[in-house]
């Protein structure tokens, strides 16, 4: 009796320190990669400062961050016909992504600093409707030369019969941020509530 006991403490000690090893490589995955996304987003602001001070202007931007951007957004792949939209949202995402990215990485070193719970939990009041401007804009812009051009459609016949029309798709895009955005700016306010100030969110059941 005495040695099973013995037996199934030595199987719980070496699960647990399984379970230990598998949680300590997950969370050195993600600070790594966390880290990683805060310093390619870094890039990207380093970037457009510098050409904004060596050129004076936003014009030519685009063109000189697509491929860095294509890296970290798909958002990169419409064919831009607006510039500066394209500048409003990229200067968004930059601000958020590297307060969240940051916020992320400093919570998985259990080392937070307060600035940067404190913008991660206040900048999106003014980032998310800015970026979300930005990013309508945008595809708005790009409509007229996506349904000239049959960008990314296909058509039929093919030898897939299958058809997709690339500008009905953004179209539906478009009418998705309807419904979308307020849920997650209103989840947002929740958790800066509960985070910030410590209120307990009590969720409604429908």
């Amino acid at each position: 009796m005495a040695s099973g006991e013995e037996d199934g403490a030595v199987e719980e000690k070496e699960t647990n320190n399984k379970k230990r090893t598998k949680g300590a490589i997950a969370t050195a995955w993600l600070t790594f990669y966390n880290i990683a996304m805060t310093a390619g987003w870094l890039v990207l602001a380093v970037t457009m400062v510098r050409f904004y001070f060596h050129k004076g202007t936003h014009k030519g931007l685009y063109k000189t961050i697509a491929r860095t951007l294509k890296f970290f957004q798909t958002f990169a792949l419409l064919e831009i016909q607006n510039e500066e939209s394209v500048v409003l949202f990229v200067v968004v995402w930059t601000l958020t992504e590297i307060t969240r990215y940051s916020f992320y990485t400093f919570k998985l070193l259990n080392h937070l600093p307060y600035f940067i719970k404190w913008a991660r939990y206040n900048l999106f009041i003014l980032m998310y409707p800015l970026g979300v401007i930005g990013e309508l804009m945008t595809i708005y812009g790009a409509l007229p030369y996506v349904r000239r051009s049959s960008m990314y459609s296909l058509r039929l016949p093919n030898k897939y019969n299958v058809s997709f029309d690339y500008y009905y798709c953004l179209i539906i895009v478009m009418l998705s941020y309807i419904p979308l955005f307020p849920q997650l700016f209103l989840h947002m306010l929740r958790q800066r509530r509960r985070v910030l100030h410590g209120e307990v969110i009590v969720e409604k059941d429908e």
